[in-house]
């Protein structure tokens, strides 16, 4: 990739996070239309988001006590401090107004304002609850994609063909298997199985069966 499609790709993230900010002040969600099912995910980062943003704050107002003297300094530092908690805040906003969403016929899982897969509900094979704690190093890879919110996911949905998948910076990667998080994932489970079988597709309900640790996590429960 080209250092200007990279740039451009980046800007469109800082313009979809910012978007987000205000659509999050107006309580407003993107991209969930009437009859969709969203799928809420941020609330497993909420309290870290939160308690890190508290944290720049009272550096932010440290900072300007000691540079209250060089005000130029003071100046710069303060446009820093205050663009670093409203992206922060931009990455939790996206989170909260761009939830996973279930269409008639498409599942769209979404990575805040980073990235997004949709999947056609025809080629789900099966979707289970199965909650596991990812370490932040685990990197996807085989044809799973892992969609993590605060180290863990907790749905794993198998494809019978599979799909596309674009990372912010454009890299694309067929996957075949992708883990999510929901807020309540049971209900997503229960959702998505009764969604294939109104559109004729009834994923196999997979429950009990264990499932050995992998590198980087493991998984804790699944049914």
């Amino acid at each position: 990739m080209s250092r200007r499609t990279a740039l451009r790709r980046l800007a469109a993230h800082e313009a979809r996070w910012q978007i987000s900010l205000a659509r999050w002040v107006a309580r407003q969600r993107i991209g969930v239309a009437p009859g969709d099912l969203a799928l809420g995910y941020a609330g497993a980062q909420a309290a870290l988001v939160y308690g890190l943003t508290f944290v720049c704050v009272v550096e932010t107002v440290g900072v300007s006590v000691l540079l209250a003297g060089l005000p130029g300094v003071h100046a710069v530092m303060l446009v820093v401090d205050v663009y670093t908690v409203l992206t922060i805040l931009g990455f939790q906003a996206a989170a909260v107004t761009r939830p996973h969403v279930l269409t008639a016929d498409t599942l769209w899982l979404r990575d805040g304002a980073r990235r997004e897969i949709r999947i056609p509900l025809e080629r789900i094979a099966a979707v289970r609850y199965d909650l596991r704690f990812v370490a932040a190093t685990g990197k996807d890879g085989d044809g799973v994609v892992e969609l993590r919110v605060g180290g863990q996911t907790s749905v794993t949905v198998e494809l019978s063909e599979p799909v596309v998948a674009v990372r912010l910076l454009g890299r694309r990667e067929t996957v075949r298997t992708v883990r999510f998080h929901a807020d309540d994932a049971r209900a997503a489970v229960a959702a998505l199985r009764a969604r294939l079988t109104e559109a004729g597709g009834g994923a196999a309900p997979e429950t009990g069966r264990a499932t050995a640790p992998e590198t980087g996590g493991g998984a804790v429960r699944q049914g």
